[in-house]
Protein backbone atom coordinates (compact mmCIF):
# COMPACT_ATOMS: atom_id res chain seq x y z
CA UNK A 1 0.00 0.00 0.00
CA UNK A 2 1.42 3.61 -0.69
CA UNK A 3 -0.44 6.36 0.57
CA UNK A 4 -0.93 9.74 -1.63
CA UNK A 5 -1.59 12.91 0.68
CA UNK A 6 -4.29 14.47 -0.67
CA UNK A 7 -5.86 17.66 -0.30
CA UNK A 8 -8.85 15.70 -0.30
CA UNK A 9 -8.54 14.50 3.08
CA UNK A 10 -11.12 15.42 5.50
CA UNK A 11 -13.87 16.68 2.37
CA UNK A 12 -17.34 16.28 2.80
CA UNK A 13 -19.27 15.41 -0.03
CA UNK A 14 -22.82 14.31 -0.42
CA UNK A 15 -22.38 10.29 -1.19
CA UNK A 16 -25.08 10.31 -4.16
CA UNK A 17 -23.31 13.34 -5.99
CA UNK A 18 -19.43 12.14 -5.61
CA UNK A 19 -20.72 8.91 -7.54
CA UNK A 20 -22.27 11.20 -10.04
CA UNK A 21 -18.53 12.62 -10.25
CA UNK A 22 -16.62 9.94 -10.62
CA UNK A 23 -17.82 6.69 -11.91
CA UNK A 24 -18.11 8.73 -15.30
CA UNK A 25 -13.79 8.97 -14.83
CA UNK A 26 -13.76 5.12 -14.20
CA UNK A 27 -14.30 5.04 -10.48
CA UNK A 28 -16.68 2.50 -8.55
CA UNK A 29 -17.65 1.59 -5.08
CA UNK A 30 -15.04 -0.94 -3.76
CA UNK A 31 -16.62 -4.48 -2.80
CA UNK A 32 -15.70 -3.55 0.72
CA UNK A 33 -18.13 -1.39 2.36
CA UNK A 34 -20.08 -1.37 5.13
CA UNK A 35 -23.02 0.85 6.46
CA UNK A 36 -20.56 3.68 7.98
CA UNK A 37 -17.23 3.18 5.52
CA UNK A 38 -16.23 2.73 2.09
CA UNK A 39 -14.09 3.66 -1.43
CA UNK A 40 -14.11 4.77 -4.35
CA UNK A 41 -12.15 2.49 -6.65
CA UNK A 42 -10.04 3.26 -9.93
CA UNK A 43 -8.65 -0.25 -11.13
CA UNK A 44 -5.05 1.16 -12.98
CA UNK A 45 -4.44 -2.32 -14.12
CA UNK A 46 -4.29 -6.33 -14.13
CA UNK A 47 -0.79 -6.93 -14.08
CA UNK A 48 0.00 -10.45 -12.05
CA UNK A 49 -3.47 -9.54 -10.23
CA UNK A 50 -4.79 -5.81 -9.89
CA UNK A 51 -3.70 -2.05 -9.22
CA UNK A 52 -5.74 0.13 -7.86
CA UNK A 53 -6.24 3.64 -6.39
CA UNK A 54 -8.38 3.55 -3.59
CA UNK A 55 -10.21 6.64 -2.29
CA UNK A 56 -11.51 5.90 1.25
CA UNK A 57 -14.31 7.78 2.71
CA UNK A 58 -16.82 7.13 5.92
CA UNK A 59 -20.03 8.29 6.57
CA UNK A 60 -20.38 11.60 8.59
CA UNK A 61 -24.42 11.53 9.26
CA UNK A 62 -26.16 8.67 8.38
CA UNK A 63 -25.45 5.55 7.26
CA UNK A 64 -24.15 4.50 3.11
CA UNK A 65 -27.23 2.88 1.99
CA UNK A 66 -29.51 6.08 3.01
CA UNK A 67 -30.82 9.04 1.13
CA UNK A 68 -28.64 11.96 1.39
CA UNK A 69 -25.67 10.77 3.34
CA UNK A 70 -22.65 12.68 3.53
CA UNK A 71 -18.84 11.16 3.45
CA UNK A 72 -15.77 12.52 4.66
CA UNK A 73 -13.00 11.57 2.21
CA UNK A 74 -9.69 9.69 3.66
CA UNK A 75 -6.40 10.18 2.08
CA UNK A 76 -5.77 7.68 -1.32
CA UNK A 77 -3.91 5.07 -1.54
CA UNK A 78 -2.45 2.69 -4.06
CA UNK A 79 -2.79 -1.64 -3.59
CA UNK A 80 -2.27 -4.42 -5.45
CA UNK A 81 -4.03 -7.14 -5.22
CA UNK A 82 -2.43 -10.74 -5.99
CA UNK A 83 -4.61 -13.41 -6.00
CA UNK A 84 -4.36 -17.14 -6.21
CA UNK A 85 -5.19 -19.28 -8.87
CA UNK A 86 -7.03 -22.57 -8.80
CA UNK A 87 -7.71 -22.48 -5.43
CA UNK A 88 -11.85 -22.71 -5.71
CA UNK A 89 -11.59 -26.21 -7.15
CA UNK A 90 -16.09 -26.63 -6.33
CA UNK A 91 -16.61 -22.80 -7.32
CA UNK A 92 -18.23 -22.18 -11.12
CA UNK A 93 -18.44 -18.18 -11.63
CA UNK A 94 -20.31 -17.06 -14.01
CA UNK A 95 -20.58 -13.23 -14.84
CA UNK A 96 -23.65 -12.69 -12.78
CA UNK A 97 -22.12 -14.47 -9.59
CA UNK A 98 -18.56 -12.36 -10.21
CA UNK A 99 -20.31 -9.16 -10.25
CA UNK A 100 -21.67 -9.60 -6.52
CA UNK A 101 -17.95 -11.34 -6.02
CA UNK A 102 -15.46 -8.77 -7.28
CA UNK A 103 -13.30 -9.19 -5.29
CA UNK A 104 -12.13 -12.99 -4.09
CA UNK A 105 -9.74 -14.12 -1.17
CA UNK A 106 -5.80 -12.62 -2.58
CA UNK A 107 -3.26 -14.56 -2.15
CA UNK A 108 -1.18 -11.33 -1.24
CA UNK A 109 -3.33 -8.48 -0.29
CA UNK A 110 -0.42 -6.16 0.30
CA UNK A 111 1.47 -7.31 -3.01
CA UNK A 112 4.52 -5.00 -4.25
CA UNK A 113 3.25 -2.24 -5.99
CA UNK A 114 4.82 -2.11 -9.68
CA UNK A 115 7.12 1.40 -9.53
CA UNK A 116 5.58 2.16 -12.59
CA UNK A 117 2.02 2.83 -12.07
CA UNK A 118 3.07 4.83 -8.71
CA UNK A 119 3.16 8.21 -11.24
CA UNK A 120 -0.26 7.36 -12.87
CA UNK A 121 -1.54 7.22 -9.53
CA UNK A 122 -0.28 10.46 -8.58
CA UNK A 123 -1.78 11.86 -11.52
CA UNK A 124 -5.38 10.32 -10.91
CA UNK A 125 -5.28 12.04 -7.23
CA UNK A 126 -4.35 15.35 -9.50
CA UNK A 127 -7.47 14.98 -11.45
CA UNK A 128 -9.62 14.12 -8.65
CA UNK A 129 -8.60 17.33 -6.31
CA UNK A 130 -9.40 19.52 -9.69
CA UNK A 131 -12.44 17.64 -9.98
CA UNK A 132 -14.08 17.71 -7.04
CA UNK A 133 -12.34 20.99 -5.43
CA UNK A 134 -12.44 23.40 -8.61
Amino acid sequence: MIEIPSALEGKTFQLYKLERELKPLGYSIGGNWDYDHGSFDYKIDDEVGYQFLRLPFEAVDGQLDSHGTTVKLGRPYLLSHKYQIGVDDHAHIGNFSASFNQFSEPQDPDAQFPEKYITVGKALVKELEDRLLH
